[in-house]
């Protein structure tokens, strides 16, 4: 109950850090008030019709990341995502995803490229569920799944380049808010 009650009042003194560290392991995080290091991507791209968009919101004095919009499956389509892109390897030891969101109670994504996903289609990915209460969600990377036969059975660390969020795979109405993202 204290560890709860101390948690929830340093947290958003944490997330306004880039990087910091917890009781349990250190964290390197990704920052959503650079709106330029994220990029929106649906999968109008290869002919699907799903729409939407990827804004950034200040709640709570906090930046955000807000994904929302209609996943259609129509069309051989089914995404829409915000992506960013890695500047350097993470440390060898980093054992997976970390992250602080919100949303309408569904099923979202994280995808994992890394210098073993030369195709645009190729990815590991993880599902996380969300609820309309903000939650930190840890995902280690030997849950991810690779998306096709030619890549390793999970990602390895040092060669994961960029993270995506990603309302993916069924038609939906998604709206997802993201307030730190990052690995653990």
């Amino acid at each position: 109950m204290l560890l709860t009650q101390l948690r929830k009042l340093l947290l958003p003194i944490v997330l306004m850090f880039p990087v910091f560290a917890n009781a349990e392991d250190a964290m390197t995080q990704f920052s959503l008030s650079d709106q330029s290091r994220w990029d929106y991507f649906s999968d109008q791209v290869m002919g699907g019709v799903s729409q939407g968009r990827a804004s950034f919101e200040q709640v709570a004095g906090q930046p955000v990341l807000r994904l929302t919009g209609k996943v259609s499956t129509a069309n051989r389509g089914g995404f829409i995502q915000a992506r960013t892109k890695l500047d350097e390897a993470l440390p060898a030891d980093t054992r997976g995803v970390i992250l602080n969101v919100r949303g309408n109670d569904q099923t979202y994504f994280v995808h994992l490229r890394t210098s073993g996903t030369l195709l645009p289609w190729q990815y590991y990915q993880a599902p996380f569920e969300v609820t309309q209460d903000w939650q930190e969600v840890r995902i280690p990377f030997e849950t991810f799944v690779a998306s096709g036969g030619f890549l390793r059975e999970t990602p390895v660390s040092k060669a994961v380049r960029s993270l995506a969020i990603v309302a993916f795979g069924r038609d939906h109405d998604a709206d997802l808010s993201v307030r730190a993202v990052g690995f653990y």
